[in-house]
């Protein structure tokens, strides 16, 4: 048996699933432990993704992201409301 090989007795407990490119032997679990470790799994994609639609969000901490994404939403709101006067200044 080599490095990272596993018994063949061990084999019946595992499934094979392909997660972001890579294949990946998962343990079989608990239906209340793959319910958790998926919302688990989605609220991390979500972190992410806010991670990445907000600028210097890489490199926050979950509850600095959600200030920092606060204050861009008002940031945000604040140009469009400027935006929206200028333009009724300026039509024709």
């Amino acid at each position: 048996m080599g490095t990272g090989t596993l018994p063949p007795e061990d084999f019946s407990s595992l499934k094979m699933s392909f997660m972001d490119g890579n294949w990946a032997c998962i343990f079989r679990r608990s239906s209340r432990q793959r319910r958790a470790g998926t919302r688990c799994w989605a609220v991390e994609m979500k972190m992410k993704k806010l991670q990445s639609l907000i600028p210097g969000g890489q490199r926050l901490k979950p509850d600095r992201l959600f200030l920092r994404t606060a204050d861009y939403i008002l940031h945000l709101r604040l140009q469009v409301n400027l935006l929206q006067a200028l333009s009724k200044i300026y039509k024709p």
